[in-house]
């Protein structure tokens, strides 16, 4: 069996589009018809997220922590618990290829992280989207971490101890922890995902924070003066 878990808190905008790519890429017919369950984690919801991921086909389990870190470990060990052998995780603003599952598993690895792309570039100035065509590596090779674009076997899972209770960070500290167990981690850009530069992010140290702070240094003086003064307002 193999898991897609997605980690979301009041997601009712994105939710539905993301479980539906994750249950196509659970039906690719190069799965062999393997078992293949969504787990979405509802992590202190007050929006109608589960209802939807729910009437999209997911199964839906609760916490209330506001931890990302640790909504990713619940999915996992309700994921280990059903007997999953291979681990994917994705973001609740981001859509999976169909293929996802299968590239990662061609991977042969311990582990695989992905690449990320982005389907709406208009929450920010174009120079946003020209500095990450520049410095971001789409390629084999890379070495970029996203919680977004994440797989990884069972075993090493859980012999790299599984995913810390972070706030932000949670799926770089896993990837530090399977190398320092001897993993192995391919760095493959063939399973492809795309995903959100929305401003109104949830991890105040994820890619949409990054991308925040790109922003901030192509803004006049005087703006990026006045949008630090707003910075509260981003929900976290």
């Amino acid at each position: 069996m193999l898991a897609i878990v997605i980690p979301a808190h009041n997601e009712a905008a994105h939710i539905g589009a993301c479980v539906a790519a994750a249950r196509r890429a659970a039906d690719h017919h190069q799965l062999l018809g393997e078992t293949v369950r969504v787990i979405v984690v509802l992590d202190d919801c007050s929006d109608a997220t589960g209802d939807i991921a729910r009437a999209q086909g997911a199964d839906v389990t609760s916490i209330a922590a506001r931890n990302v870190g640790m909504a990713r470990a619940h999915g996992a060990e309700r994921a280990l618990a059903s007997g999953a052998r291979w681990l994917a995780f994705t973001d609740a603003d981001t859509t999976v290829a169909q293929d996802w599952l299968v590239r990662q598993l061609d991977c042969r690895a311990d582990a695989v992280c992905g690449v990320i792309g982005v389907h709406d570039w208009s929450p920010h100035d174009g120079a946003v989207r020209e500095h990450f065509g520049r410095t971001y590596t789409d390629a084999d090779g890379h070495r970029h971490i996203h919680g977004a674009n994440l797989g990884v076997s069972a075993q090493a899972y859980v012999q790299a101890g599984g995913f810390a209770p972070l706030e932000s960070s949670e799926d770089v500290a896993l990837v530090e922890a399977l190398m320092a167990s001897g993993a192995r981690i391919e760095w493959s850009a063939s399973p492809r995902v795309v995903t959100s530069a929305r401003t109104d992010f949830r991890a105040k140290q994820g890619f949409g924070a990054t991308l925040l702070d790109v922003s901030r240094r192509y803004l006049p003086i005087g703006a990026a003066a006045a949008d630090s003064a707003d910075t509260a307002a981003i929900a976290a």
